[in-house]
């Protein structure tokens, strides 16, 4: 399914991602050159994802395969730009899944940025997933959610008969970072008090091959 123009979906990813201190500096002088530009740079360099799963094929190896890089970007206006040419999340089929990440980090549980971490997960009606959906990407990017390097991304999970959001953090033994986020999606979001959100660790998820069953925390 075509998600963006073909230009843009060129699947490539880096094999090397620089050191942290590299990566810093190549932050600096990235939004120098874009607020000379006259553009407004975000904190982070972001990548949207996306993932066709196969019904009833649960190896991660397949899963690893299916994903695909869409675009990245790294201004607000560039953010909107890509946004705006996605579809729908009521246009994608089921089971798919669109992912939010910052750069340098892919959207799987043994990436280096995820394996000791996990993710918050809230469960949506298909008639309002989008509005929360699109609130939760401009709260990532806009870097609005506390703890924000304890973040790595936002996944938005389209199933038959719900969709779910999820926000992955670095840290899942962190308690009192993993509860802070929590509060700020909450916050963010404006989330209505019968939302439940729950919490899974990624090597949780790595021993039972799920992503949503078998939870740990909620609240």
């Amino acid at each position: 399914m075509e998600i963006v123009g073909e230009k843009e979906a060129d699947g490539r990813v880096s094999s090397s991602p620089p050191s942290e201190a590299d990566a810093e500096v190549e932050d600096r002088e990235r939004q120098a050159r874009e607020l000379k530009s006259g553009l407004h740079p975000l904190r982070n360099k972001y990548v949207f994802w996306y993932t066709r799963r196969t019904p009833g094929v649960r190896s991660q190896t397949s899963y690893e395969d299916n994903i695909k890089k869409i675009v990245d970007f790294s201004t607000v206006e560039g953010f909107w730009v890509c946004y705006c040419h996605l579809a729908r999340p009521s246009s994608l089929p089921s089971p798919t899944d669109l992912h939010l990440f910052k750069e340098g980090i892919r959207p799987l549980w043994e990436d280096s940025a995820n394996c000791n971490g996990g993710k918050w997960i809230i469960r949506f009606k298909k008639a309002v997933s989008g509005r929360f959906w699109e609130d939760l990407a401009m709260a990532l990017v806009g870097d609005q959610l506390d703890f924000g390097d304890n973040i790595c991304g936002a996944v938005l999970s389209i199933r038959f008969n719900e969709d779910i959001l999820s926000v992955w953090n670095r840290n899942a033994s962190d308690h009192q970072a993993v509860m802070a986020l929590r509060d700020a999606i909450k916050r963010q979001l404006k989330l209505p008090h019968s939302y439940l959100m729950e919490y899974k660790a990624h090597d949780a998820s790595l021993r039972d091959n799920s992503s949503y069953r078998n939870t740990s925390l909620r609240g």
